[in-house]
């Protein structure tokens, strides 16, 4: 089953998917950045920048630790989400 997580950062939305075969995504206004298939390491493990206003960047990293089953998401190093994407509804 996949989870998706819509974070709105500013006046921006980007989205974490982990996916029906396990892969990570991460979405930005409806367009994928980054995706990550799923194998033998983990975290899985995707970023990109946004620019917001003129020339300000935000760097957004999520990790998806599989057998932790522990989903983190940080903008600039400060979290904005920690869950487990399994005890949540999606």
């Amino acid at each position: 089953m996949a989870h998706r997580f819509d974070i709105p950062h500013r006046h921006r939305i980007f989205s974490i998917i982990i996916t029906d075969d396990g892969a990570l995504e991460l979405w930005l206004d409806g367009c994928l950045r980054k995706r990550r298939d799923p194998g033998p390491r983990d975290p899985l493990y995707v970023w990109t920048n946004i620019e917001l206003d003129w020339e300000e960047h935000h760097y957004v990293e999520a990790r998806y630790d599989r057998r932790l089953d522990e989903l983190k998401v940080t903008i600039n190093g400060e979290p904005i989400l920690e869950r487990s994407p399994t005890t949540v509804p999606p």
